[in-house]
């Protein structure tokens, strides 16, 4: 059986980040998004983390073979169709309040195998999957073979809804593409919607840990530790030597797709990202602290933080 460990919530929460720094962990593999790589990697050959195109990349190849028998043999057509019929945030009631129907199966298989693949792949215990999506979370918890452990990833929304509005280049496409931007309003309601998504799934018994960004890069080795202890991992005395004081030393990775940290490798530098506080225009900050409001107070953020002088 596979043991998961899937980081959930909405994107720009730092799921990237604490991907990266778990794939270093002995015993882990770090997939990056898998929710895209039936389009992104097989179809349209984009770059893994190591650099390689996905034809190109021998684990990834290894992976395919090990699932699927290739990945000329999965049915990419199929997929797509299964994700739009059950991986949907407009689903999520339905698959909280039901038993899984013949499709939610059906498409959690197809995760499954790639688990369990890259487990034995990587010889690794734990897998990690970054895909973020509350739908896929909710669709997994009913996959057969798949030990399912969901970290919950929060972020102050204020700082997730400014980071949504940055013009960032998709390096897969050599910079002929840009990330998705939001507009505030529409982060803040996504950001409400997918957090509370999680907090759904964890009534509904799947062992959920939720994480701040913020407490995170705080004291990431402190936040490793538990981390590795929620995956049942048994960490060694020497198994976070990569974390230094300000900055992990990262090793290359396979995530198959994510946000242009995954190409990172060597020092990646561990400060918070706050430049919302003096660049998120006022009332766009008071638009987002005021939709996000119950949530932000569940969460322990200060409704009205301090602003920076520079503002």
């Amino acid at each position: 059986m596979a043991r998961v460990l899937y980081l959930g919530g909405l994107g720009r929460s730092g799921t990237t980040l604490v991907e990266r720094l778990l794939g270093e962990l002995p015993g882990v593999v770090a997939l990056g998004e898998v929710v895209h790589l039936w389009q992104r990697d097989i179809l349209d050959d984009e770059r893994c983390g190591c650099g390689a195109r996905f034809s190109a990349c021998t684990f990834w190849q290894r992976v395919g073979e090990r699932a699927f028998g290739g990945w000329g043999n999965v049915d990419v057509a199929r997929i797509h169709a299964l994700r739009d019929a059950v991986e949907r945030t407009r689903h999520i009631p339905r698959l909280a309040a039901t038993g899984a129907s013949a499709d939610v199966r059906e498409y959690a298989t197809y995760y499954a195998k790639v688990y369990a693949a890259a487990a034995e792949v990587a010889g690794a215990e734990v897998v990690v999957d970054s895909s973020k999506h509350s739908a896929l979370a909710h669709v997994l918890r009913f996959a057969d073979n798949v030990d399912l452990r969901v970290v919950h990833v929060v972020r102050d929304a204020r700082g997730v809804a400014y980071s949504w509005t940055k013009t960032v280049a998709r390096p897969e496409t050599d910079g002929a593409e840009e990330m998705t931007r939001y507009s505030p309003a529409r982060s803040a309601l996504l950001w409400n919607a997918h957090n509370a998504a999680f907090g759904l799934l964890a009534r509904r018994g799947v062992r959920v840990r939720r994480i701040q960004y913020e407490e995170f890069l705080a004291d990431p080795r402190t936040a490793l530790i538990r981390l590795a202890d929620f995956a049942g991992l048994t960490l060694t005395t020497d198994a976070l030597a990569f974390l230094r004081p300000e900055h992990a030393d990262l090793k290359v990775g396979h995530s198959a797709a994510g946000n242009p940290m995954r190409f990172t490798v060597g020092r990646l530098p561990l400060r918070r990202d706050d430049d919302w506080v003096r660049a998120l225009p006022s009332g766009q900050r008071r638009l987002v602290g005021t939709v996000c409001a119950p949530m932000l107070r569940a969460y322990g953020y200060p409704l009205n933080p301090p602003v920076s002088q520079e503002a």
